[in-house]
């Protein structure tokens, strides 16, 4: 029986319903091993300090002390975070020598600190990235010779991170191959995509959608943050585009919450484009109101740090077709490797548009893509299936 700690900045709420990549760790791993999982107390999505958890699990949550912020990309977010990381030094120093850290990345601070105490105490460490940082921020941050000065400690910290690691996962593998790009003695890390269990989506699929579909009305679906980097001025720009040429097009379902979410909404009423926006929604809902979707679609900015993601994985799930214009060379090759969407080119709403319309007048390629997408959820994204990968190099 092996300890096992697993530290990860950003979890859920351990609730019945948490369908996160780390509290499903925790449940496989404890049926035979003791876990504990070092969190914060701050919820980065809600942005407020989280409740304790109600449900007694079979393995250790220690959540620790973080300030807090309330934006996104700011001074007071990096405060909040290096304090949290201090503080996870701090309880590891009197804790019980652990046989394996298993790590997520970002934060930095955290990872920096944990792959210390590892090495002096010759104890494996193994760092699972979520994202790239600090090349995420300097998407949002961009100005010249500025973005470099600022964000370069921030790399050497992520370098030194990667360069520690005895195994490296991620949910990419792009993010993979960032990390082997600076660690000299791990010679083949570890893709996993965030993904979902399939069983858990369907069984949200199967559920009453808090959204009433009309007869013979199509829907067009996107779940996620309503934050810079995602492009819902686009869809929004090549909906209406579409409406000016006389064509009827689908209604436009948002789920998700964010910063932008009250400048999207009113962009949409601006352009007239029929869009709901739900707000967030609870994971079996967001699943129940997506399988009501006809097609998806995946609007991110160009230049995002971001590959492949969690809605890559619920997209897939739902067995629907879907639009992208993500510029990630690793997620538009598994579009066009599995047949499962169209692929278009970032930034341009006619072109986006001209897919849009492809799929609208072609139901039996529409139908066609879908089964691909769920072909792909369940060789690629199923959690049953991927994460025994990520189980067998902690316990390797």
């Amino acid at each position: 029986m092996k300890d096992i700690v697993i530290i990860a900045n950003f979890c859920r709420d351990f609730s019945e319903n948490d369908n996160g990549r780390f509290m499903y760790l925790c449940k496989e791993l404890s049926k035979e091993h003791n876990v504990e999982i070092i969190t914060s107390d701050y919820s980065h999505s809600l942005k407020k300090h989280k409740g304790p958890v109600s449900i007694s699990w079979p393995f250790k949550i220690t959540f620790l002390h973080e300030p807090g912020y309330k934006k996104n990309v700011s001074v007071r977010r990096f405060m909040s975070h290096r304090a949290w990381g201090n503080a996870v030094a701090k309880y590891l120093k009197k804790r019980k020598k652990p046989d394996v850290i298993y790590c997520a990345v970002p934060s930095l601070t955290a990872p920096m600190k944990a792959s210390e105490y590892c090495k002096k105490n010759n104890i494996k460490f193994i760092i699972d990235i979520q994202d790239l940082w600090p090349e995420a921020f300097q998407m949002v941050f961009d100005i010249p010779i500025v973005s470099n000065l600022l964000f370069t400690p921030f790399k050497r910290i992520a370098n030194k991170i990667y360069s520690s690691a005895d195994e490296i996962c991620a949910v990419s593998k792009t993010y993979v191959e960032r990390a082997l790009g600076v660690n000299k003695n791990v010679t083949k890390g570890h893709t996993v995509f965030l993904g979902t269990r399939l069983e858990t989506f369907d069984k949200g699929a199967a559920m009453k959608s808090k959204v009433e579909k009309v007869d013979n009305e199509l829907w067009l679906g996107y779940c996620g943050s309503l934050a810079a980097s995602y492009d819902i001025p686009c869809v929004i720009d090549a909906l209406s585009v579409l409406q000016n040429k006389g064509i009827q097009v689908p209604r436009f379902i948002v789920m998700g919450d964010g910063a932008k979410r009250r400048e999207f909404s009113s962009y949409a009423v601006e352009k007239s484009v029929n869009a709901t926006f739900t707000g967030r929604l609870t994971y079996d809902q967001m699943c129940a109101v997506l399988s009501k979707c006809d097609l998806v679609v995946n609007p991110i900015k160009k230049g995002s740090a971001a590959s492949i993601i969690n809605k890559h994985g619920d997209y897939a799930s739902s067995g629907l077709p879907v639009i992208n214009n993500q510029d990630s060379p690793e997620y538009r090759e598994l579009v066009d490797s599995y047949h499962m969407g169209l692929n278009c080119e970032n930034g341009n709403a006619f072109d986006m548009a001209d897919k849009i319309q492809y799929l609208l007048e072609n139901a039996e390629e529409r139908k066609i893509m879908g089964i691909n997408a769920r072909k792909c959820a369940e060789e690629q994204f199923d959690r049953k299936n991927s994460y025994k990968e990520l189980l067998e190099c902690i316990l390797n």
